[in-house]
């Protein structure tokens, strides 16, 4: 799978990117455990999304000694730019600001996979209590 847009249609991998690519002063290298950590699910499933990030190029990894630490690397997003660059088209007159400016207005963007995330680990907890409580009072 080296179509970046087969390999980013995963939220697992997009989740992955997004924590490899905030931004810094240099690139930001995370260890596999460091991402486990971070996105709250197991190892394997991380390992293995990694594996499709580095086949597809779009996470970089280097060897420390035992330890692999993992970065970003924008380079085969230059497809998704190039058709993202050649789809673009004028605004309709409908969804132009009214004022003199040409620059279509756009929602702002929230990112609601951490809280989602939270939201579910919540909900996980909280059936993990209610089903102790009810069968501590059932012994």
């Amino acid at each position: 799978m080296t179509d970046p847009f087969d390999v980013l249609a995963d939220s697992t991998r997009r989740d992955i990117v997004d924590l490899l690519r905030a931004p810094s002063p240099k690139p930001l290298e995370m260890s596999v455990g460091e991402l486990v950590d971070a996105l709250g699910i197991t190892q394997p499933t991380v390992s293995k999304h990694l594996k499709v990030l580095r086949d597809s190029g779009l996470v970089q990894v280097r060897e420390d000694g035992q330890h692999r630490y993992y970065r970003f690397d924008d380079a085969p997003l230059g497809v998704i730019r190039k058709w993202v660059g050649a789809q673009t088209a004028p605004a309709p007159a409908s969804a132009r600001d009214h004022s003199t400016s040409t620059e279509l207005r756009v929602a702002p963007f929230a990112d609601l996979g951490p809280l989602g995330r939270a939201t579910g680990g919540l909900v996980k907890d909280s059936l993990a209590l209610v089903n102790r409580l009810i069968l501590g009072a059932r012994r």
